[in-house]
């Protein structure tokens, strides 16, 4: 199709357009999910870590009993996966390296367009991971790390913590087993939330449109 009074071709506008802002997104750096197979999430994690990439794997220590003997150990709080900063091309460098990373994926969101399903790598915001990570490094015992979603905290009132152990957090703020908490939903594959939080240390924000 041609434009009536320059006779350019106006065809390709959409589609420059579009890889102009797909490129854009990819030299953006952020956080994208990562899954590891079979338990290999934290030993990917420091490969990378040694490689100086920014990866973030929240973990615990816990009491386990291992061959008769009581030890303390590091576990992940979320099986299998972790996170990586950086641009989308720096981590396909990783992820796509069969030799040195043959058990990494990206964790893939997928959306529905029209009669098609479309995957593209999971990207987290900045201010979810903070608040994953103030959730999961406090010190506070009755906080909620699931490997599983809970609906709940996808469609409570949006609040930041200001104050208190778990200030900074910014999430959806409903009552779970028997406590209102701040939770925050990672598109399906996890969910965390804070123990106890009073009302009166929570502001109330507004949903971006």
């Amino acid at each position: 199709m041609k434009d009536a009074e320059s006779g350019a071709s106006t065809r390709s506008v959409p589609l420059r357009k579009k890889l102009q802002e797909s490129n854009e997104t990819r030299n953006v750096p952020r956080w994208y999910v990562l899954r590891a197979a079979y338990g290999k999430e934290r030993h990917y994690f420091q490969m990378m870590t040694q490689e100086n990439y920014t990866v973030y794997c929240p973990t615990i220590r816990v009491r386990k009993r291992i061959n008769g003997k009581l030890r303390n150990v590091t576990e992940s709080r979320i099986p299998n996966i972790f996170f990586a900063y950086g641009t989308l091309d720096e981590l396909k460098a990783v992820v796509y390296d069969n030799v040195r990373f043959p058990h990494l994926r990206f964790y893939y969101a997928h959306r529905h367009k029209g009669a098609t399903v479309e995957k593209e790598p999971l990207v987290i915001p900045d201010a979810q991971l903070e608040s994953l990570r103030i959730i999961c490094e406090a010190k506070e015992q009755d906080t909620i790390v699931s490997a599983t979603d809970i609906g709940k905290f996808r469609i409570g009132r949006k609040v930041r913590v200001i104050a208190g152990p778990f200030e900074g957090v910014v999430g959806r703020v409903a009552r779970f087993k028997g406590q209102q908490r701040v939770g925050i939903s990672f598109n399906g594959f996890a969910a965390v939330a804070t123990a106890y939080v009073p009302t009166g240390m929570m502001e109330l924000l507004e949903d971006a449109a």
